[in-house]
């Protein structure tokens, strides 16, 4: 059975079939087939405005019905305009002589028309010579201004079939904004010349042809990207001839000025039987609405040198002459365009825009905020503020950037590398789908409005009227809907992006010569900004920045920002030279760069890092794919021990080779010291946190190497013993620094029935290829890289003691010869790699010793006297007792060996005491009593700074140091990685001797017991 009629109606759009099934029984469409009819109506946006707009017009013009007799292939544009524009077709109705228009089927690859030849239209409409400099109407008053509507719509409605007609509408888009916006300079040319006409009616003919009036174009219309209806901005310049120029003072020529722009206006504007095209608006003219309506390019220019606010200059930005005296407008152009690309160096312009930008989309109604295709959040005006910005901010020293319309600009900001080609890619179509969106509202009415309909007759025929010719009934409302705000989500989070960045802020303080990096100004600047060399760091410049690829047009745009901030860091020639390695390692990665240029914190950190840390300068050049982490605080956090561990069994799970496995394991352990520093220098985790990472990574490799050894040893025999390596010292209490070695100690447990000397054997094997793995250097070298050594020195007997021992020999040994200090070494004991229940009954075992239930007094005087003599024997010669960092006073031996001391007394009986970590047990100690809580504090303060400030010896020059430097610049250095602020060295240097001090003296009197 065939659909029924009602069916058919509501299958191509129609919201209310009953009556659309009425009109086509109307009298006007008698002898029409009904197939016909609904063929041509299907490719309506809205059938039912179309089907009354055709009944009305076949009332008034019975002769269109040819046209809709011979079907879709001549009726179809007759269809596609009724139903997207019910305003054009009420003009169609009251001006049925220009239905030929839709009699033409328009290509489905549309061309733009010619605008001399839409100016030439519109001034013959009201009788004057196209060729004339001047044209004057031959007709003036309600008939001229009925005849320049007239010729306007009919213009309007051949672009609007034409851009109905379009396979691709959004590419068609800047083509209709470029004619709509040349169709209203052309109407406005008419205008003007009406206008004329009737001026020399009051001023006389003479002294109206000599005052000439150029009309600048703004916004839109000004950028060739208007919409099809919208307020045409703009602004009047005047001039009087220079023969006439004595003859004519400035009052009057003002005084004819002003009645020509106002009979414009009034030309265009004013009610009569064809209505008004649209408003000519001249508000951002100098003063606004309080400022005379037109004035001399000399006042204007005067105006804008002593009072223009930023916002003014980047309205200009968009100032085309568009109708009137050419050569004055281009002079105009000429004039303020200095102004305009030198208006981002004025003080706060970046903030100002981007106030503006906020106080917009603060203002809109409330009602209306989730409806606005133009102000809202991810509307049109995001897309606009962000392009106008970039083009003012980087338009100063790259001309390329000078154009006016927005999707040029867009093309133009990718080509120069000033945004990525992704995210122009999605900006430029995003902008146009939303102007689309926008032009087939407005079109529908021809009213201005912004706002997505509510209903869903309405989103129907919307979602028809945004669509090509191939695709018309594709879209739902739903589909329409969700379309509109996924691309409104990415126009915003692009905006913010990039329209925040902050390196806007810092090149649009740069000079104009600054900003192009000019040989001349580069030099200067280096000097000026304290680099030692800088004809040195004009190399590594001119290596960056030679050659006419992206990379290095992207490097021009960039370097001028970073070397500022490099020069903050302590070593500017250091970071640079740095910074080229990096680049030149990354090579041409599309992410690098750009990560720079659009990251709120990635090319800052990034500078800093290089020229304050030689640790990781030379752990980037090596692994410089990290500077990803940069932009992300949560990619800079440790990985956990957990992560690792299971990342490094996956490898090994992959390489057979023990070689290759064990490259890759210390490849993460290098990766995750890097992750560490960067976080540390950003500030995201403390110095605990950095000991606790440290220690985690070095866990991690070393369970890698013991399985990669056990592996080994297998191969050859198989396993007659378990290995457990136990941290000890620093490593132990996961306090370790950049620049620390493992102590650790090695214990096994042969197997059930296996030959005890078997076992011991295959225990020291597995023990040296462990150690040979972690010590084999990595290629390519790091110079600050610290290798992982093993220290065994803490074991029983120390260098004299077996290597490894058994379970049994540990117990045994501990139970008949262990010693004070060995005892006190036991306090750091904590299992690293190994069986995890041998690491259970050793701990047991340790236990047992490092947590006597007392502790004999001659075992108290002889810690002291241990403690005495490492300061006498072991404090390298010559060095200031009160700069060492470790074994100097109030340094980390003096707060460790306390801590150590509260715990071999008091941790039998107290719990909270039994950890390896200093301060922890330090905490515990004060909460239970045992210490003062101010010196408690105290001493952890001292204890903190002193592991701060030997990370930062590391950190800064790549190599192990014990000793707060002397030299100021390393002082500096090492100043800034313990959080201070630049330029104060002598800070840091007096704090840290007062609070070591003041530590040695709460140490001496509690350790030693002095008063």
């Amino acid at each position: 059975m065939a659909p029924s009629l009602t069916r058919r109606l509501i299958a191509l759009g129609s919201s209310d079939p009953d009556r659309a099934e009425r009109f086509l029984g109307a009298r006007e469409l008698e002898g029409i087939g009904v197939e016909v009819l609904l063929e041509g109506l299907a490719v309506a946006p809205d059938p039912d405005v179309a089907l009354l707009a055709l009944v009305r017009l076949l009332e008034k013009e019975p002769g269109l019905r040819e046209l809709v007799e011979a079907g879709p292939a001549r009726s179809e544009p007759l269809f596609r305009l009724l139903g997207a524009s019910e305003a054009l077709g009420e003009f169609l109705y009251r001006r049925p002589e220009h239905l030929d228009v839709v009699a033409v089927q328009p290509s489905a690859e549309p061309q733009g028309a010619d605008p001399r030849e839409l100016r030439e239209t519109l001034l013959r409409s009201v009788g004057a010579d196209p060729q004339s400099p001047r044209p004057v109407a031959a007709v003036t008053g309600a008939q001229a201004y009925e005849a320049l509507r007239v010729a306007y719509r009919r213009r309007l409605c051949e672009l609007a079939l034409r851009d109905l007609h379009a396979a691709s509408p959004t590419d068609f888009l800047p083509t209709a904004a470029a004619e709509l916006s040349d169709l209203a300079g052309a109407a406005l040319e008419a205008a003007l010349a009406v206008s004329r006409a009737e001026a020399a009616a009051t001023f006389g003919r003479e002294d109206v042809a000599a005052v000439g009036l150029a009309v600048i174009g703004m916004g839109k219309c000004g950028a060739r990207e208007l919409n099809y209806i919208s307020d045409v901005d703009v602004v009047y310049v005047i001039e009087a001839d220079g023969a006439r120029a004595g003859e004519l003072d400035d009052a009057r020529a003002v005084l004819i000025g002003t009645h020509l722009a106002t009979g414009l206006s009034r030309a265009v504007y004013s009610s009569g039987r064809e209505p008004a095209l649209w408003q000519v608006d001249a508000n951002l003219r100098p003063e606004g609405r309080d400022g005379p309506l037109v004035r001399t390019l000399d006042s204007h220019l005067a105006y804008y040198a002593r009072w223009a606010q930023s916002w003014e200059f980047q309205a200009l930005l968009k100032a085309r002459w568009i109708a009137g005296d050419r050569a004055l407008g281009e002079r105009y152009e000429q004039a303020i365009a200095p102004l305009v690309w030198s208006s981002a160096g004025r003080e706060g312009f970046v903030e100002s825009v981007q106030a503006m930008r906020r106080r917009v989309t603060e203002n809109i109604p409330a009602a209306e905020a989730d409806r606005q295709i133009k102000l809202g959040a991810g509307g049109l005006r995001d897309v606009e503020f962000t392009v106008q910005l970039l083009q003012l901010v980087h338009g100063r020293s790259d001309e390329n950037l000078r154009v006016r319309d927005t999707t040029s600009a867009i093309a133009a900001l990718a080509e120069g590398g000033y945004i990525g080609r992704r995210d122009a890619d999605e900006f430029d179509s995003s902008y146009r789908y939303l102007r689309l969106l926008e032009h087939r509202l407005q079109l529908s009415r021809l009213r201005r409005t912004h706002l997505m309909p509510v209903k869903d007759d309405a989103l129907r025929a919307l979602a028809r009227a945004a669509q090509g010719i191939l695709e018309i009934g594709k879209s739902s409302p739903e589909q329409l809907l969700e379309t509109w705000h996924r691309t409104k989500r990415r126009v915003r989070e692009l905006h913010e992006r990039i329209f925040y960045r902050p390196l806007l802020n810092t090149v649009a303080n740069l000079s104009p010569d600054e900003a192009r990096l000019t040989p001349e100004a580069a030099q200067a600047r280096l000097a000026a900004l304290g680099y030692r060399d800088p004809q040195g760091s004009m190399r590594h410049i001119e290596a960056l920045t030679a050659g006419v690829s992206r990379r290095a047009a992207l490097q021009r745009q960039l370097l001028p920002v970073l070397l500022g901030w490099l020069a903050e860091g302590v070593d500017p020639d250091g970071g640079l030279l740095a910074f080229r390695r990096v680049s030149e390692a990354l090579g041409t990665s599309p992410w690098y760069l750009g990560l720079l240029r659009d990251s709120a914190a990635a090319a800052e950190r990034l500078c800093h890092v290089l020229s304050d840390s030689r640790l990781i300068a030379d752990l980037l050049e090596v692994s410089p794919e990290s500077v990803a982490w940069l932009g992300n605080d949560a990619d800079l956090r440790p990985l956990a021990l957990e992560a690792q561990w299971n990342e490094i069994q996956s490898k090994l799970s992959r390489h057979a080779d023990p070689a290759a496995a064990m490259r890759l394991v210390r490849l993460i352990r290098r990766r995750e010291i890097l992750r560490v520093a960067l976080a540390d220098r950003a500030r995201i985790i403390d110095t605990q946190g950095v000991g606790r990472a440290l220690a985690d990574a070095d866990q991690a490799a070393v369970l890698g190497a013991l399985r990669v050894a056990e592996a080994a040893a297998a191969a050859k025999a198989p396993l007659v013993t378990q290995v457990l390596v136990v941290a000890m010292g620093r490593q132990g209490g996961r306090e370790i620094g950049y620049g620390s070695d493992a102590d650790v100690i090695y214990v096994h447990r042969p197997l059930p029935d296996a030959d005890p000397a078997a076992a011991q054997k295959q225990a020291l094997e597995i023990v040296g290829s462990l150690s040979a793995l972690l010590t084999q250097p990595l290629k390519p070298p790091v110079l600050a890289e610290r290798v992982l050594t093993l220290d065994a020195d803490l074991r029983p007997e120390g260098k004299n003691g077996p290597l490894v021992r058994s379970l049994e020999s540990f117990a045994e040994y501990y139970r008949r010869w262990a010693l004070t200090w060995e005892a006190q070494a036991l306090l750091r004991a904590r299992p690293l790699a190994g069986d995890d229940g041998l690491a259970k009954e050793f701990m047991a075992l340790v236990d047992t010793v490092r947590y006597p239930e007392e502790l004999p007094t001659a075992e108290i005087r002889e810690i002291r006297r241990i403690k005495a003599r490492v300061e006498s024997e072991r404090l390298p010669r010559g060095a200031d007792p009160s700069r060492h960092v470790k074994l100097g006073r109030g340094g980390l031996s003096d707060v460790e060996w306390l801590v150590q001391l509260v715990q071999l007394e008091h941790a039998a009986q107290h719990p909270r005491l039994r950890t390896t970590e200093t301060l922890p047990a330090l905490s515990a100690a004060a909460d239970l009593g045992l210490l003062p809580k101010a010196d408690a504090e105290l001493l952890a303060e001292a204890w903190i700074l002193a592991s701060r400030v030997r990370s930062a010896n590391v950190a800064w020059s790549g190599r192990a140091s014990d000793v707060l430097p002397t030299s100021r610049r390393d002082l500096e250095a090492v100043a800034r990685w313990c959080g201070y602020a630049p330029g104060n060295a002598s800070a840091l240097e007096q704090h840290y001797l007062n609070l070591t001090r003041r530590a040695r003296q709460v140490f001496e009197r509690i350790f030693y017991g002095t008063q």
